[in-house]
């Protein structure tokens, strides 16, 4: 039921103890877990030796400012980029969705892990965190991308997942720095941000991400500590049946719960599957807080598991990728494709 964050580039004795906790469904990785691609392979094999391939491997690695490996990688345009280029030729643009999909999940399945964390799917409406991470401010146009997205990341074996549930992109704020609070009734949520959310699931997105935001008008909790947001609209009235992620527990907008285990039982116990716990730090106390629940099913867990993988010779060698990695080039031409060692966030 937890996915928790990693210390280094390699595993800590300590570290081995709490991956091998029954409560612990899998591990997140970011840049301080990453050097090249020849130590990121050692790292999965490490984490695989201890608990087999039912164990999600995941990363944020959606490109622009949020790409976790970076030397060694296909240097990815934000999403942004597809959107300018959907309002100058949409089939082009949908095309190039699903060719930035499909080049982000080989390279990181190639490397032995099973999840990115994507597609953005919010709304391009101001908000500071999300920015250039999202596709437009339309919510048909967003929903049109998210759609191809989708389908360009399990044409090559990862899961998607759609995120920020229900909307995060109307609101100023960043929730990894403060409470995020949209004042907006529900009608108008339901109008625009859940928009591109129904289009992903009928693409067949596998999981779903929940927003550390308030929306007062609809419940005075988090979405992500919402059983009205989780079971009644996203269940209920959007009839979603996959997996529910929380996001990062360590957040600052997810303190209006409490301390570390108030926050992960409160996400549990509004319906999330499988809770985020990026910092390591955190790690211990949430494992204890949740020691004794039942885990998350193991189907469940099983349908965010890579279905293939190619190597990163065979990626190399396939002209087909080569010609994905020259198109999402012509975006950006400065920065898509080339190596780079700058990080947004570690």
């Amino acid at each position: 039921m937890l996915i928790v964050g990693l210390e280094g580039k390699q595993l800590a004795a300590h570290e081995r103890a709490r991956l091998l906790a029954p409560e612990v469904s899998g591990a997140i990785l970011f840049t301080r877990n990453y050097s090249d691609r020849d130590q990121l392979l050692a790292l999965v094999a490490a984490i695989r030796e201890l608990r087999g391939d039912d164990f999600v491997i995941c990363v944020d690695h959606e490109g622009g400012p949020v790409q976790r490996f970076r030397p060694g990688f296909t240097r990815l345009p934000p999403l942004a980029r597809i959107g300018e280029l959907y309002h100058r030729d949409p089939k082009a643009g949908i095309a190039m969705a699903e060719a930035h999909a499909i080049v982000m999940a080989s390279e990181v399945r190639a490397c032995g892990i099973d999840l990115s964390f994507a597609p953005v799917v919010d709304l391009a409406r101001g908000n500071r965190v999300i920015g250039e991470r999202a596709f437009d401010p339309d919510p048909r146009i967003v929903g049109e991308l998210a759609a191809a997205y989708v389908r360009g990341m399990r044409l090559v074996g990862m899961a998607a997942t759609v995120k920020h549930y229900p909307g995060h992109g109307s609101i100023p704020e960043d929730t990894h720095l403060e409470a995020a609070v949209d004042p907006r009734p529900l009608a108008d949520i339901r109008a625009n941000d859940l928009v591109p959310f129904v289009e992903g699931f009928a693409a067949g997105a596998e999981a779903v991400m929940v927003a550390h935001v308030t929306y007062p008008r609809i419940d005075p909790l988090a979405a992500g500590y919402s059983r009205v947001w989780i079971n009644d609209v996203l269940r209920g009235e959007l009839g979603f049946r996959g997996v529910v992620f929380s996001d990062d527990v360590g957040m600052a907008a997810a303190f209006s719960a409490g301390g570390i285990g108030a926050r992960v039982t409160a996400h549990l116990d509004a319906g999330c599957d499988l809770v985020l716990v990026c910092h390591p730090e955190m790690v211990d106390a949430a494992i204890a807080t949740v020691r004794g629940r039942a885990p998350c099913a193991a189907d469940k867990v099983a349908t965010l598991c890579g279905s293939v993988a190619e190597t990163w010779q065979s990626l190399q060698d396939d002209p087909q990728h080569a010609r994905y990695v020259a198109a999402l080039d012509s975006l950006t031409p400065q920065a898509a494709g080339a190596v780079a060692t700058d990080s947004r966030r570690a």
